[in-house]
């Protein structure tokens, strides 16, 4: 089959690999219809290796080259021994973390996300989702309403990334909310906010093109580029009591990003850190101590929120195709698709790879 596999920094290449093998016991075998590119694989393609094991995973064995994509879904064409959430025809929407079920502290209670031997399949899995085929656990296969498009069934993934971080914030109704950052996971952000209850709701980034897109995508929002105004003085300026906004969700991985949510939020307020940063972030400790603010990280997500950000994509309350600016073709995928999301004048959000052309 045809795959899409990383081999070092700059070095992508499709290539004919095996056809995963009939799936054992508490296996599944997906035949894969679209898959995101996220910015985790950008940043391993750029800078890459980072998450892609250089020597093999401690829990899976799995090292480079690497077949990436872990924001995807398909169709079941096979299962093994022991499964029968789902069986083949079904559509379905992929999972992808892979961690010990049990005998690991996290995983004895629930919180599987955080497990220290954790895996993701387009990572540091044998299988991802820029094949034609993945074989994966059954855990790692969800089957989605029929309310859901093929399409959406990839956007599952980074919209459960956006709905944890707003969990993490603790937005509710009424709230005011800022987004740094109007990327994909920025702009399901303020989606995930926004379908929480969120009554007001403010987004930064430095590409006007993107905040164009927010605009569009997300109709009233107030978008913010701080090379032109200061995000704090423009979020206290528009909030009840010139107070600030009561979440900040930071989803670049930049200090700036950070320290301008700190600055934005109001006293007692919350600030949630999704974005990674790739080295230290100094902040003005003293305003996150006088405004007594909580910081909190916002790792990936709890397993069990598939069900859930499906119900909420298939409702419209998280419209998330509408991040989506782009589909090409596997053989397309690296000058059509990582290429141009590494523009930093790129007019692209969301490009998903359509595995069936």
């Amino acid at each position: 089959m045809k795959a899409l596999r990383f081999h070092a920094a700059k070095d992508l290449r499709i290539e004919d690999v095996a056809d995963p093998p009939q799936p054992g016991p508490g296996e599944v075998l997906v035949e894969n219809r679209f898959c995101g590119i996220c910015g985790t694989d950008l940043h391993e393609y750029a800078y890459g290796p980072i998450f892609v094991p250089k020597e093999p995973h401690p829990f899976t064995g799995a090292h480079g080259p690497q077949i990436l994509g872990h924001e995807f879904g398909g169709v079941v064409r096979s299962v093994g021994e022991g499964v029968s959430h789902v069986k083949p025809g079904d559509r379905v929407s992929i999972q992808p973390l892979i961690m010990p079920r049990q005998g690991d502290y996290y995983a004895d209670r629930g919180l599987f996300h955080l497990s220290s031997d954790l895996a993701l399949a387009g990572l540091s899995w044998h299988s991802g989702g820029m094949a034609q085929a993945a074989l994966l656990n059954d855990y790692n296969v969800q089957l989605i309403p029929d309310e859901l498009s093929d399409r959406e069934a990839a956007l599952i993934e980074p919209a459960a990334v956006a709905v944890y971080a707003c969990d993490r914030g603790g937005v509710t109704a009424g709230n005011s909310v800022l987004v740094t950052g109007a990327g994909p996971i920025g702009i399901l952000a303020a989606m995930a906010a926004r379908a929480a209850g969120a009554s007001q709701l403010f987004i930064s980034d430095l590409n006007d093109t993107r905040l164009h897109l927010a605009k569009e995508v997300l109709g009233e929002v107030r978008t913010i580029n701080p090379k032109s105004e200061r995000v704090g003085d423009v979020v206290r300026s528009e909030t009840e009591g010139g107070v600030g906004c009561d979440v900040a969700i930071e989803c670049v991985g930049n200090e700036h990003a950070l320290k301008n949510g700190v600055d934005a939020v109001r006293k007692q307020g919350v600030v949630v850190q999704t974005g990674l940063h790739p080295g230290e972030s100094p902040l003005k400790w003293f305003d996150v101590t006088f405004k007594d603010i909580d910081i909190r990280g916002s790792w990936a997500y709890p397993t069990h929120y598939w069900p859930r950000v499906a119900r909420l994509i298939a409702s419209g309350q998280i419209p998330a195709s509408k991040i989506v600016t782009k589909l090409v073709s596997l053989t397309e995928a690296v000058s059509e698709g990582f290429d141009q999301l590494l523009d930093p004048a790129g007019k692209h959000l969301k490009i998903l790879i359509d595995l069936s052309r």
